[in-house]
């Protein structure tokens, strides 16, 4: 299956630029998430993701741990981004999220972080939380394709996101790869403090999808474009994995690649809160794949 980035076509025909001047003016008054924080970051205010106008890298390199359609035989191009507009208290890359543990990057040395990637032999470029720094990686993303990037994108985030922002990617990104991390507006709000956030992904989702669709692979089983969906089981059904499950399987697609993971532990804050300071038990785990699948779900998890 032969294979093309659609970012390519939008630089020959010149609307990548202007989609880059669209995303740069959200940063004179920030709405780059639901959040909505209304700050001048091209004047260097800082908005709830503590983020400013230059990006910010905590490491990158090739990734071996995402799912086996994304690692290939040589890895995802992980690019691992500083800062987060969600903020769990649980998060298991806290210091990264909630401390800034990072350096800066200008949009050139990121686009050559990009193409080391590709030249590793990497199967795609993995934006790992790109949500707050979407203007400044879009341009990353035209300066690398002017110097030779072909892979896929990978917009690997929370799932807390500003769908006329998602809108703005159409075209841009090849795969999404968002997080459903909960259906109850009670416990987003105590975990994220942000009770709408089952409301922001689920429109952003079917946004996602009308774009890239249903994951497709090549004949290596390789991921070229569509949408792959992450679903952290958490510990007393904390998440509301039901309601998550039934709206992929009733609104998105019986065909979506669901991953159901079951790697949370206690990270961060999590100790704090009685309910979220063990790690799920199997019978929990089992018991939302058997649901995934009575839902007629069947790819992304066994």
């Amino acid at each position: 299956m032969t294979f093309e980035p659609s970012y390519l076509k939008l630089n020959d025909s010149g609307q990548l630029g202007e989609r880059i001047d669209k995303l740069n003016r959200v940063l004179e008054s920030c709405e780059l998430c639901p959040r909505k924080c209304g700050v001048n970051r091209l004047n260097g205010q800082k908005g709830y993701c503590n983020s400013g106008k230059e990006l910010v890298i905590s490491s990158y390199g090739p990734h071996f741990g995402e799912e086996p359609e994304l690692v290939g035989e040589y890895g995802s191009g992980a690019i691992f981004l500083t800062n987060c507009n969600l903020l769990c208290v649980y998060c298991q890359n806290y210091e990264i999220s909630h401390f800034s543990d990072g350096y800066e990057a200008s949009i050139d040395e990121v686009a050559d972080l990009m193409l080391r990637l590709q030249n590793k032999g990497c199967h795609n470029v993995n934006f790992v939380t790109p949500t707050h720094y979407a203007p400044q990686l879009v341009k990353s993303i035209k300066a690398a394709a002017e110097r030779g990037l072909k892979i896929p994108i990978v917009w690997n985030c929370s799932g807390y996101e500003n769908v006329e922002i998602i809108k703005m990617l159409d075209g841009i990104v090849d795969i999404y790869m968002p997080d459903i991390k909960y259906s109850k507006s009670e416990h987003a709000k105590k975990y994220s403090n942000a009770p709408d956030y089952f409301e922001r992904c689920t429109e952003s989702v079917l946004e996602m999808h009308r774009q890239v669709g249903d994951l497709k692979v090549n004949e290596r089983g390789v991921a070229l474009r569509g949408l792959v969906i992450r679903h952290l089981v958490l510990p007393n059904n904390l998440a509301g994995s039901e309601n998550v499950l039934r709206f992929i399987s009733d609104e998105v697609s019986r065909d979506s690649y669901v991953n159901i993971m079951a790697q949370y532990r206690p990270c961060g804050k999590a100790s704090e809160f009685a309910e979220l300071s063990r790690t799920p038990t199997i019978a929990e785990y089992s018991k939302v794949v058997d649901l995934a699948k009575k839902l007629g779900l069947h790819r992304g998890f066994r």
